[in-house]
């Protein structure tokens, strides 16, 4: 997380100090961190990789508990007494607040994201306003396709798993 977080802050500054703002009585009017700021917090892009996340590491949590009353063990780590794989899981309330701490920091890494692209895409938008409706489709397709990458590799395999338990669960009939 501490990776994508700084790639995002740094892709945030080289496009700040590539892309000049438009310098008019109006802009200054307009204060482009605020403009970024709520356009960040209504994006619909920014919620959805934290949801994912949350719901696939839920559903994987739930239904691994089963297996931890029948003596199996945790493979991940993060989810482990000794913070090794292959130990005792811990507490059913312990994981469910580390899933949640995981999604509110995917959520973090999202809106930073999110910001650093409004930021760019009001400078490109203010710089050619005869492409605007291009600047705001190109943002809108780049901040979908992040979500939707980001959804996927953190969601996907615990919605795997999740399935994968299900399956488990009924073929050995563990209650």
């Amino acid at each position: 997380m501490a990776r994508q977080l700084r790639a995002c802050a740094s892709c945030l500054i080289v496009g700040l100090l590539l892309i000049p703002w438009n310098a008019s009585a109006q802009d200054r009017e307009v204060n482009p961190i605020g403009r970024a700021i709520k356009a960040t917090f209504l994006d619909p892009m920014t919620y959805p990789p934290a949801m994912l996340t949350y719901d696939g590491t839920m559903r994987d949590w739930q239904t691994s508990q089963p297996f931890f009353k029948n003596g199996f063990v945790e493979q991940n780590p993060r989810f482990t007494l000794s913070g090794r794989p292959g130990d005792r899981a811990v507490s059913y309330e312990t994981g469910r607040n580390q899933i949640l701490k995981d999604s509110l920091s995917v959520l973090a890494v999202s809106a930073v994201h999110n910001f650093s692209t409004q930021l760019i895409e009001q400078a490109l938008r203010d710089r050619y306003p005869e492409h605007r409706k291009m600047v705001t489709a190109i943002g809108w397709i780049e901040r979908s396709a992040v979500a939707s990458l980001m959804s996927y590799q953190l969601a996907g395999p615990h919605y795997r798993q999740w399935r994968d338990n299900q399956r488990l669960i009924a073929e050995l009939g563990i209650r």
